[in-house]
């Protein structure tokens, strides 16, 4: 059953908001490197360098600090530092989780390859994962802060399994987990978290693994905390209208890539919680345009009110050039604030968001 995003959207509305129509705007997460952050991940690992981790720690929290304030010039309500710290989003929480080794590198697509983690005995919680990372980017930032958590079954289902009768037992086990370092999170004042699961769009057959495994996350968890769940990619017709009975507040998904054809799926039986729908590419090095932007919007509005509609890029856009993916921020935003100002105005019909 869904949750509550009624009690925890609100907090997210800027005090000097320009418009009566608040659709909240965010990223998913993931945002390019600086070059020379890339060049000091190498630096560390080279014998020959001067260059330590404590140089290391220094250039993340300053790659921090830029990626947040980019967002904030931006104009976005809810920022993140980009993942900045993370180097893979299974690799970076298995190294955290007792229970994880790893072996090498594996072969994924093209000439791409992932630290794939096996799981070699039970899965425990040690030292929290991601408070120091919220702590430096809330200090930092003037908008609130979103934490992205890579989600059990992607952690599950994306590592070699050694220890478990089964996988899906497995997951049970990491959503335990999850749902400590989210209390934990909460603890530190964290209000807006962000579960990825895009395992779960190659095997929607086990939405209801997935639906468990968030019944475990949020469990004690306030109202008062927002629960987004992102799932990249794929049909999403197979796990429609079962996401209705997720616990979360939000569903974050990727239709702008796909021009945006699944949008009926969601519209038979009502959408229940909030939409979190992308707006922008995230795979083409393409700006587009506050207009077409502005399009992509009133497709969201075809299925939940302003109101309950979120905007984001479809995807993390690490893989972009900055300058575009800043661009493609931006004119996001821009395309958002007018959409609003067109409710207000009632140049926008929202029972009939495609009429002009």
């Amino acid at each position: 059953m869904v949750r509550n995003p009624e009690a925890n959207r609100e907090q997210f509305r800027p005090n000097d908001h320009p418009n009566d129509a608040f659709l909240l705007t965010t990223v998913v997460g993931s945002y390019p490197k600086p070059k020379w952050l890339n060049r000091a991940d190498e630096l560390v690992d080279d014998p020959d360098s001067k260059f330590d981790a404590e140089d290391l720690e220094e250039a993340h929290d300053d790659a921090c600090r830029l990626i947040t304030h980019e967002h904030e010039r931006a104009g976005l309500d809810t920022v993140v530092d980009g993942e900045m710290r993370r180097n893979e989003m299974v690799e970076f929480f298995a190294d955290r989780i007792d229970g994880y080794e790893f072996n090498g590198p594996v072969k994924v697509w093209g000439h791409n390859y992932f630290d794939k983690p096996s799981v070699v005995e039970e899965v425990t919680y040690d030292e929290p994962w991601l408070v120091d990372e919220f702590e430096f980017t809330s200090d930092v930032a003037e908008r609130p802060v979103k934490v992205p958590i890579t989600g059990p079954y992607t952690l599950g289902f994306w590592a070699f399994n050694e220890a478990y009768p089964s996988t899906e037992e497995l997951v049970y086990d990491l959503a335990d987990l999850v749902n400590e370092e989210v209390e934990k999170l909460v603890e530190a004042g964290a209000r807006y978290i962000q579960i990825d699961e895009p395992a779960l769009a190659t095997t929607p057959e086990d939405h209801a693994i997935v639906g468990e495994a968030l019944e475990r996350i949020v469990s004690g968890i306030d109202e008062d905390v927002r629960i987004g769940l992102h799932v990249c990619y794929g049909d999403y017709s197979r796990i429609y209208p079962e996401i209705n009975d997720y616990p979360i507040d939000e569903f974050d998904v990727e239709l702008c890539n796909g021009d945006f054809e699944q949008i009926p799926t969601f519209t038979d039986p009502e959408f229940e919680p909030d939409l979190a729908l992308g707006v922008v590419d995230a795979h083409t090095a393409e700006i587009e345009s506050v207009e077409e932007i502005k399009e992509n919007v009133r497709q969201g509005l075809r299925v939940v009110p302003p109101e309950k509609l979120t905007i984001s890029p479809d995807c993390g856009l690490k893989l972009l050039p900055r300058e575009i993916a800043y661009g493609k921020t931006e004119n996001m935003v821009t395309a958002v604030r007018e959409i609003e100002a067109e409710i207000d105005s009632g140049a926008i019909d929202v029972e009939n968001p495609l009429d002009d």
